[in-house]
């Protein structure tokens, strides 16, 4: 009896908690999980040296730098969300606007073009430098939008297609950008690309001196002793401009009409929602979030080259949307983060934890695409919502699940009272 007494006075603060927590407004309660969240992610950098590098499996956290390499995967992750979950579109040349993205940072923020000396707003190099230099941040949003026109152009022709026949055209369009950047470092005469080289150096994010001076804010991220952490701190805005476009976008009436589309075209045209504009806006709009990363990493990264373009990048996009969950944009930011470590040294770390404790000697990242390959099959078997699905979509495939068992059942009915059958 006195243990019993004993467990119930020890539950009693946690019942006054829970009850308290529901006390809150409903709003705060879906609010505050989030804020912690971003305060955790912001203030990363501070105490992610004082984590244990001896985990078992994972062995280590990722530093700074890579976390800025992940927090950009996972930004055109939610871009490609919008097109992939939000309007059912299968793209697979999402790539394309990751490149045109990088390359138009190098266009505008390098000495690429040497026959002119341009500066609008560079911060961090002299002004006698030749080639085109404007801010980065200017170019940013310059790379957003030149990708969203090029979205719609590469739009126009293809989301007439459904399905499959959408999904071959993407890809095509997917290989032909990178092979354009690869080949058009002689366009009669003219070295547009630089070819395999690439584009290197591209100009760094900073804020000059006038700011500098005045609040203490870095002339040149590149210069700064705190490099990896403003890359960083930019880099987590940008995917939270994303994530808030994205979460504003499907309440909207646009999203509403990107839902019907996808779950079915036929009657959502019937309703008159104009297709090919309503397709066309996602692409547009899931392009130039892809576009903005691109020119973002490419700034970190302090270049642009052929070989960051390859046609997996799109497949390994859309296995983080898969793996979070088509049309949940949180899932999608968790498992775009996932992937994301995996591949940039999750794998590696899993490696050597997994040959410094068995005896196998083998190289795990290696068949990083089998091993994703493995997870996506493993979530189609057993979670096919993804691991945080969007409620309208598991309801879609719980009925659509559901309604197939019916019609077994039906037809097993009609089978066994079919007097032909006898």
């Amino acid at each position: 009896m006195r243990e019993r007494l004993r467990g119930v006075s020890k539950l009693e603060p946690l019942d006054g908690v829970f009850a308290a927590w529901r006390r809150l407004p409903h709003g705060l309660r879906a609010a505050l999980p989030v804020i912690v969240v971003i305060a955790l992610a912001a203030t990363y950098p501070y105490y992610v040296s004082s984590l244990p590098t001896d985990v078992p499996v994972i062995l280590a956290f990722p530093d700074v730098g890579a976390c800025v390499t992940i927090i950009i995967f996972v930004m055109m992750a939610v871009g490609l969300n919008i097109v992939v979950g939000y309007a059912g579109l299968l793209d697979l040349g999402y790539v394309a606007f990751y490149a045109i993205g990088a390359y138009t940072a190098g266009w505008l923020a390098s000495g690429q073009f040497q026959q002119v000396r341009l500066h609008f707003g560079s911060v961090g190099i002299s002004k006698e430098q030749n080639g085109i230099h404007i801010s980065i941040w200017l170019v940013l949003l310059c790379a957003g939008i030149l990708t969203a026109v090029g979205g719609i152009l590469i739009g126009l022709p293809t989301l007439r297609l459904r399905g499959d026949y959408l999904a071959i055209v993407t890809l095509g369009f997917g290989e032909i950008i990178p092979q354009f950047v690869r080949n058009a470092d002689s366009i009669k005469g003219f070295d547009l690309t630089h070819g395999t080289f690439g584009i290197s150096p591209i100009d760094s994010p900073g804020f000059g001196e006038h700011l500098n001076k005045a609040l203490g804010l870095p002339v040149s991220y590149q210069s700064s002793f705190d490099r990896e952490r403003f890359f960083f701190w930019t880099a987590l805005a940008l995917l939270l401009l994303a994530v808030f476009c994205s979460l504003r976008l499907r309440e909207s009436r646009l999203g509403r009409a990107w839902i019907a589309i996808r779950e079915d075209e036929t009657a959502a045209g019937a309703m008159g929602i104009p297709l090919m504009r309503t397709k066309t806006w996602a692409y547009a709009i899931g392009a130039f979030f892809g576009g903005m990363a691109g020119a973002y990493i490419a700034s970190f990264n302090s270049g642009a080259f052929p070989s960051q373009f390859q046609f997996n990048i799109s497949v390994f996009l859309l296995c983080m949307v898969i793996l979070g969950g088509m049309g949940s944009l949180w899932g999608v930011v968790v498992g775009g983060t996932i992937l994301a470590w995996l591949n940039v040294e999750g794998l590696a770390n899993i490696g050597s934890w997994v040959n410094a404790h068995t005896p196998l000697n083998v190289e795990v990242a290696k068949y990083q695409f089998g091993i994703y390959g493995i997870i996506i099959v493993l979530m189609m078997l057993f979670r096919p919502v993804g691991l945080i699905p969007e409620r309208r979509r598991k309801r879609e495939i719980e009925e659509g699940a559901g309604a197939s068992d019916r019609d077994k059942s039906v037809y097993a009915i009609l089978e066994a009272e079919d007097p032909r059958e006898k």
